[in-house]
């Protein structure tokens, strides 16, 4: 008796809801996905913005395969001296800062916010993290713990103590940071607010108050990294440059990875009381870092990040309907503010049945998310578009 891999999928497989979308593809090129029957679905969120050169880009997919011919996992992150790794990091050094220029390797972005703390606290030798409400971080128990909404991680305390929580703007807030304090952990744009973009005056007072208080500034550009929102990361916009960075997403150009970067020195603080203060097996995997190498590649010798600006205008010139109260984010990540959850869910539900993906967000649910791949063309927008509008008008009163 043949049994479905949806089947499978909902005896064997551990489920993160009660509802899964239980969609299921076949295979995947540019910004389309391709169910059994061959029907096309846009992919809007780029596999929660990962997937930032669409699906199956050729360079990256020649790269992976190139480094299995050579070698695969040889021994635990930091011991070798592997090509793809040193390859990975000078690259990634060369587009920072010349104070973000030591990179640890994870295999995901809630690993490299856990790396990011342990880092702080190392230097620093304080504990107090502050954090702010409606964040998003990763669901580790290090990165839960920076989560404010009790709904989500009270089932699992207890969690990192001294954590403390502020509103993201509020400069008068800022007065809780102090000597106690370790350090500082920011969005620069809110992905489960809503992508709502961090005030640059905020993000300027937020620096000082950190300087002058000798507390470490972390910015996590895990979905705003490589290129979302117009530029290669999203700290350039304002030019306050972080004294952590955290990637994810799409730093891996579609496979697992995640880095947290800072200085050599402050890196180095890992290395010894204890040695091993940080450790992975599987991070900086050199099949990844070989297929990130050609990603970064990509978005430098294309024009993707310098066509994000004019791509969100279009978005936001043809996305003007009654029921969107307003278009919050910044560059190819945007959130379609709707009257209510229950109105964005029929919306949602049925655009993925006119065959376009989109979703909402953890602490913005009557939002739906926009963040497709940057490759994605001017007549794919206006396609996308109109099935976003034909929806809301089925079920807009």
């Amino acid at each position: 008796m043949h049994i479905s891999n949806r089947e499978l999928f909902l005896q064997h497989q551990a489920q993160t809801t009660r509802f899964p979308l239980l969609l299921e593809f076949e295979r995947a090129e540019g910004i389309y996905l391709y169910d059994k029957n061959n029907k096309p679905f846009i992919d809007l969120i780029s596999g929660i913005s990962v997937s930032s050169l669409g699906h199956g880009n050729a360079n990256v997919n020649q790269a992976l395969k190139t480094q299995i011919d050579k070698y695969m996992h040889l021994m635990v992150y930091g011991e070798y001296v592997q090509a793809p790794q040193v390859q990975l990091a000078q690259k990634l050094t060369s587009l920072l800062p010349d104070s973000l220029n030591s990179v640890y390797f994870v295999n995901s972005g809630a690993e490299a916010t856990d790396g990011a703390l342990k880092l702080a606290k190392r230097v620093t030798k304080r504990s107090e993290i502050i954090a702010f409400k409606h964040a998003y971080h990763g669901s580790t128990h290090a990165a839960l713990s920076l989560n404010s909404e009790e709904e989500y991680k009270n089932a699992f305390r207890p969690l990192l103590p001294d954590v403390r929580f502020l509103t993201n703007g509020n400069i008068t807030e800022l007065e809780n940071i102090t000597h106690k304090t370790a350090c500082v952990i920011i969005e620069v744009v809110r992905g489960e607010a809503g992508y709502l973009p961090t005030d640059e005056t905020f993000l300027k007072a937020l620096r000082d108050k950190c300087d002058a208080h000798c507390v470490l500034l972390i910015f996590d550009e895990i979905q705003t990294g490589m290129g979302r929102t117009g530029k290669m990361f999203a700290f350039e916009h304002s030019g306050v440059v972080p004294d952590i960075l955290l990637l994810g997403k799409a730093l891996g150009a579609g496979m697992p990875m995640g880095a947290f970067v800072a200085s050599h020195n402050m890196m180095m603080t890992l290395a010894e009381n204890p040695i091993l203060g940080h450790i992975t097996t599987f991070g900086g995997h050199p099949v990844i870092c070989a297929g990130a190498i050609a990603g970064i590649e990509e978005l430098i010798t294309n024009s993707w990040i310098s066509e994000v600006a004019e791509k969100e205008q279009l978005f936001r010139s043809l996305l003007v309907h009654p029921a969107i109260k307003k278009i919050n984010g910044k560059g190819l990540m945007l959130a379609l503010e709707l009257e209510s959850f229950e109105f964005n869910k029929k919306v949602i539900d049925g655009c993925i049945a006119d065959g376009l993906i989109t979703d909402w967000f953890l602490f913005a649910t009557n939002c739906m998310r926009l963040s497709p791949p940057l490759i994605i063309t001017p007549v794919q927008i206006k396609q996308a578009c109109q099935i976003i509008v034909n929806n809301l008008n089925k079920f807009y009163l």
